[in-house]
């Protein structure tokens, strides 16, 4: 794997992204996570699940949520990133996260995730950060981990027959729920 050049984040604009943003959110999402692309980055889901891992309907359905928000990332004008805020009592979700894999392994996840998680506290006074991740993704939840967030054994079925989700490569997956006291 590349290593990204260390991340700084007094380069970086965190901004909600808008309706003209939504084909560069979704090519960015499809690179972090589906096909050969992915596979620069280590946030590969290629193995596992084949497909589509969203869509402009998917992106503009998160832009629209009243109690929502998806920051964009740029880092010289140019979007590197972007993640889902989405207000739920007293926790905010956080979700459709995507670094740009070239990007990946220099430090820039951490950076956003920090950013969301005061941004999530400070515009909701939220206590709670909630995320999904596929269950069989040991290496994520590892990093997510590292950063604070604790395994709850709340699981979701993932949505078989689904494809607007992606193609299952194998039996048995599943979102577990993990959790941040902010």
């Amino acid at each position: 794997m590349d290593t990204a050049p260390p991340a700084d984040s007094a380069r970086l604009t965190f901004r909600d992204a808008t309706g003209d943003d939504v084909p560069a959110l979704v090519a960015l999402i499809e690179s972090a996570y589906r096909g050969d692309s992915s596979r620069t980055g280590w946030t590969t889901e290629a193995d596992i699940l084949q497909g589509q891992r969203t869509d402009e309907q998917g992106v503009r359905e998160v832009l629209d949520a009243p109690a929502g928000r998806l920051l964009a990332v740029e880092r010289d004008g140019e979007l590197v990133a972007c993640c889902q805020l989405e207000h739920r009592g007293e926790a905010a979700y956080f979700g459709m996260f995507a670094v740009r894999p070239g990007l990946q392994g220099g430090g820039l996840g951490k950076l956003i995730i920090a950013e969301a998680e005061r941004t999530a506290k400070e515009s909701w006074g939220v206590g709670e950060m909630h995320m999904t991740v596929i269950s069989v993704r040991e290496d994520l939840i590892a990093w997510y981990e590292r950063r604070g967030y604790r395994r709850t054994g709340e699981l979701t079925p993932f949505p078989y027959g689904d494809e607007r989700f992606g193609i299952p490569q194998r039996d048995g997956l599943a979102f577990e729920l993990l959790v941040k006291s902010l």
